[in-house]
């Protein structure tokens, strides 16, 4: 079947046909702790290419824990993690030095923080926050940088007339389409999304999220997606993880997991949304 043809399936049938090629994401046995506190405790991670990965789990479960894993900010105890990239070879991302986990990060990997502030720089220009990716990827053309940046704003649905407008100057909503602009500027083979609707008005997290679906389907890229909001995880996931303090408790079809759920903490989660 061909990428246009599973591309409207919906989510229930097109799980399975992703799930076909080989994952573009695999972690395994991922243990971090932090003193005494265990906030990882062998995690594995599966992600296949197109494919939209929900998180979820109570504050403190480890969902964030896992994400700044994944995007190389932090390592671990143990484990190992390979991503599906051009050049990696195969080889077990977390050890890696320091600056070659930077250079496949900032090439590979894209992430829109929950907390604006975390992503970009406030007062620069909301195409300067833009370009400073490409920048650090070996950009240096004026030209170039300005032309990208504009392409993927535009491709985040980013208003172009506000192009030099700063991010502090923006609304939630638009801050978030400069953090996504940022981490598709390269066209990253993953996309590791933190709460990215928390705060937002009801109607632009829809805006929110019909923009990640479009980006999903034209850059057939591979999503993480980190909510407490299940919702958010049924419109936009293929499969759901449930985490409970730092460990993979229940993971499947999001519509199997959330319609009919077999673990008593993901029963108690789904019915306290209800």
């Amino acid at each position: 079947m061909t990428a246009s043809l599973t591309a409207e399936l919906p989510g229930d049938l097109l799980a399975p046909q992703l799930m076909l090629a080989p994952p573009v994401l695999r972690a395994r046995g991922l243990t971090r702790s932090y003193g005494s506190v265990t906030a990882l405790a062998g995690v594995d991670v599966t992600v296949h290419p197109r494919e939209v990965l929900g998180i979820v789990g109570e504050s403190g479960s480890g969902k964030s824990s896992l994400l700044r894993v994944l995007n190389l900010e932090e390592g671990v105890d143990a484990g190992t993690y390979h991503l599906d990239v051009p050049g990696n070879a195969g080889r077990d991302l977390l050890s890696l030095s320091r600056f070659e986990r930077r250079e496949l990060r900032v090439r590979h990997i894209g992430i829109v923080y929950q907390n604006p502030y975390l992503g970009l720089r406030m007062r620069h220009t909301s195409s300067g926050n833009v370009a400073e990716r490409l920048v650090l990827a070996g950009e240096r053309s004026f030209a170039a940088l300005r032309e990208a940046g504009r392409v993927s704003l535009a491709a985040s649905e980013f208003p172009l007339a506000r192009l030099d407008d700063p991010p502090i100057e923006l609304s939630g909503g638009m801050q978030q389409r400069v953090q996504l602009a940022k981490a598709i500027a390269l066209r990253p083979a993953l996309l590791l999304l933190d709460e990215p609707t928390t705060g937002l008005d009801v109607s632009v997290q829809a805006l929110v999220l019909d923009t990640l679906r479009r980006v999903r389907r034209e850059l057939d890229v591979a999503m993480v997606i980190v909510s407490h909001d299940l919702g958010v995880i049924r419109t936009l996931a293929d499969r759901v993880m449930v985490m409970r303090g730092g460990q993979v408790v229940e993971v499947g079809l999001v519509d199997q997991v959330l319609e009919d759920p077999l673990h008593p903490y993901t029963q108690q989660l789904v019915h306290a949304k209800l």
